[in-house]
């Protein structure tokens, strides 16, 4: 029974790997926004964030003196988002941050945090 366990979940283990092996390869900004661009003498790299995961599992069940049997499942999945580019022109490079109406949110509310805590250090 040992062995069986042992054998399953090197079974899983590599499938598993696998499907990471895949879906790391399809999570890049290429896959999402496109190759570098050129043009005039600039090119221009997207950058993103790529985020992934997984789970699974699996079991057998019994209830009172009768075999219910064995199941399983799994699923995973990938998120890539912009963070900016890479601007290369004339020898030099250059990140650019793309920020959104998110970023500033959070800004303010950082800010607003920071206030209230020195507010009441002070007080």
């Amino acid at each position: 029974m040992a062995v069986e366990t042992q054998e399953r979940a090197e079974l899983a283990n590599e499938l598993l790997e696998q499907i990471g092996q895949t879906v790391g390869q399809k999570a890049q900004a290429s896959t999402v926004f496109g190759d570098a661009v050129e043009r005039e003498g600039v090119t221009v790299i997207p950058v993103a964030k790529a985020r992934f995961g997984f789970g699974g599992g699996g079991g057998r069940g019994k209830r009172g003196e009768a075999e219910q049997g064995a199941g399983g499942g799994g699923g995973g999945g990938a998120v890539v988002s912009p963070i900016g580019y890479i601007e290369l022109h004339e020898g030099s490079a250059e990140f650019k941050r793309i920020t959104t109406p998110r970023d500033l949110l959070a800004l303010v509310v950082a800010g607003s945090l920071a206030a209230i805590a020195a507010k009441r250090m002070l007080a």
